[in-house]
């Protein structure tokens, strides 16, 4: 804000604004403080002190451009335009809006320029100078306004960065499992309100824009984990129970999987789930895929258990070894219902009923044996 070069006020009104400065202080903040409700009852007295300093200030500031002391406002922005930034800062930091801020300055125009006015017209100000000192008044508060605007942005974005950080460094420790008071302590610094479970979203990195859009702000995000290519780790708060469908719909089309919810110290267990259902790419909802994740938990101890209790058909042909395989998988899983055997595998009823002598000669009384039941039922299902 420059000067106009034909605005230049006298001496005498000069010597007459500056000691209402602390006054126009006082009243400026009176003003702000009854008719802002984000400001009622929020400021302490030294707060307020601080606030008519900085009034004072940024007015002192005005009164050097406009007395000719200082010809651009630029001469002056150490003192007042730099303390418009703190202020912006320092109202970020209480969690007031920009919009209160900018209603506080506008009251605060509104209160200065009516005592700076009716000051410099009793000084012996002309009036027909008034319409420029008004236009020098509110570019003044322009300017000082759109510094405290821009620390409060500014406040606000290094905050966000810090937090966010925080917040990763928590889910970190979460995926080490680390002890429960180290983790309270992360969650504590971070600002982060302990939900009662955490799930575990693999979302690819395209994709995690809209799903955050519908998810809560306490969400931890996690893009840079090693063992994850383009694949970014959410974990969500609280969407157990009901709440999942919610989160199921929100992921359905995105090439995501979703673990199970568990507490949130144990939230390792659903993001360690979902890696394993998404390494053996059994869909979206890793709850509906638990019987394949037990099977597939060994696959190793499970092809060995196969080829136990599938030892007993070592003997036989090839192909009547894989018949009979086929058809003892079917007779475990349809309760032996010779009907629903023989649908399924597209053969006669009496052609079951053949295969199961078979199978009864081969195993004996095994076929009997609770135990041995359910291990041909994990090796077979």
């Amino acid at each position: 804000m420059t000067r106009p070069p034909e605005l230049l006020l006298p001496p005498q009104v000069v010597e007459a604004l500056g000691p209402i400065l602390p006054r126009v202080g006082e009243q400026v903040v009176a003003a702000v403080i009854s008719e802002v409700p984000a400001y009622q009852g929020a400021w302490s007295d030294q707060m307020s002190k601080t606030i008519q300093s900085a009034v004072k200030v940024a007015l002192g500031g005005f009164l050097a451009v406009a007395s000719g002391e200082m010809s651009d406002a630029g001469q002056a922005t150490p003192p007042a335009v730099k303390g418009a930034y703190e202020l912006g800062r320092g109202e970020a930091r209480s969690g007031r809006s920009t919009e209160a801020l900018l209603a506080a300055y506008r009251i605060g125009a509104r209160v200065a320029w009516r005592e700076l006015s009716t000051a410099a017209v009793a000084a012996g100000l002309p009036s027909e100078t008034l319409v420029e000192l008004a236009a020098l008044v509110f570019a003044w508060i322009d300017e000082v306004s759109d510094a405290s605007v821009a620390g409060h942005g500014d406040e606000l974005a290094t905050a966000g960065r810090v937090r966010q950080q925080l917040m990763s460094r928590l889910g970190r420790m979460i995926l080490r499992g680390d002890p429960p008071d180290a983790l309270d302590a992360a969650a504590e610094r971070a600002s982060w309100e302990r939900p009662s479970t955490l799930t575990a979203a693999l979302v690819p990195a395209a994709q995690v824009g809209p799903v955050l859009a519908m998810a809560s702000q306490a969400t931890i995000v996690l893009s840079e984990l090693s063992e994850l290519d383009e694949v970014t780790l959410l974990l969500v708060p609280d969407v157990h129970g009901r709440a999942r469908g919610a989160l199921l719909r929100v992921l359905e089309g995105r090439d995501a999987v979703c673990g199970p919810a568990k507490p949130w110290r144990d939230a390792r267990i659903s993001y360690e789930r979902a890696m394993r259902a998404r390494d053996a790419g059994l869909g979206l909802d890793t709850d509906k895929a638990l019987v394949a994740l037990v099977l597939d938990a060994d696959p190793e101890a499970r092809a060995d258990l196969r080829a136990a209790v599938l030892a007993p058909l070592a003997d036989l042909r090839p192909s009547t070894a894989e018949k009979l395989t086929e058809t003892l998988r079917s007779w475990l899983l349809h309760q032996g219902r010779r009907e629903e055997i023989a649908s399924e595998l597209f053969v006669h009823p009496q052609t079951v009923r053949y295969r199961i002598g078979q199978l009864r000669e081969v195993y004996g009384d095994k076929l009997e044996d609770p135990k041995w039941l359910l291990a041909l039922t994990v090796a077979l299902g």
